[in-house]
């Protein structure tokens, strides 16, 4: 029969064993939340990257994105605009100037201040609008039927999280280029590189 202070050290020994288990699994269920979140970025940049293949009517992902703030908020400046898409101001007029071709925004003065001229949507750029985004909610509802509203909950909560923290990483002084902001995304620390 083994002795109390054996039984003690084997009890102990099981218990790092299963702590070292666990901390195992969430290294790999985290290593894991980090690819997906790259590939979710990739395809996101390939999403825009499509843009420039687009024919003369198909609205880009940028433009569309202004489309929404105009639809949202109404008329703004190409000032406004570009701080909400965080695009310059010369891409932005360029971007309405061809949106202004295809009739789906117009241009006008601002009714507040003259010297302002300000975009809004027309009927043609708002029904597109509404068209857009009915078919990706229809695609959004199909992609995640599956899923109940706890773990829809916990994915806007981890969604929120990694936002917050690109945000913050964004906004240090010695902020990295974008180009490797993907590859930092999906960096998570090897246990390894713990030890």
């Amino acid at each position: 029969m083994a002795s109390p202070a054996r039984i003690d050290s084997r009890r102990a020994a099981g218990a790092r064993g299963a702590s070292r288990a666990r901390a195992d699994a969430r290294e790999a269920q985290l290593t894991e939340l980090g690819s997906a979140f790259k590939r979710v970025f990739r395809s996101l940049n390939r999403l825009r990257g499509r843009d420039t293949h687009l024919g003369g009517g198909e609205l880009s992902h940028a433009q569309f994105e202004l489309l929404i703030e105009l639809h949202e908020r109404g008329e703004l400046s190409a000032g406004e605009l570009a701080a909400a898409a965080r695009l310059t101001p010369a891409t932005v007029t360029q971007m309405l100037d061809h949106l202004a071709e295809q009739g789906d925004v117009e241009r006008v003065r601002s009714q507040t201040d003259r010297r302002v001229v300000v975009s809004r949507l027309t009927a043609q750029g708002d029904a597109r609008i509404e068209a857009k985004r009915a078919a990706w909610q229809r695609r959004w509802q199909q992609a995640l039927a599956d899923f109940d509203e706890h773990d829809l909950r916990t994915a806007t909560s981890v969604l929120e999280r990694l936002g917050a923290m690109v945000e913050e990483s964004a906004s240090e002084p010695r902020c990295r280029p974008a180009a490797q902001a993907e590859t930092a995304l999906g960096a998570v620390p090897s246990q390894a590189a713990k030890d």
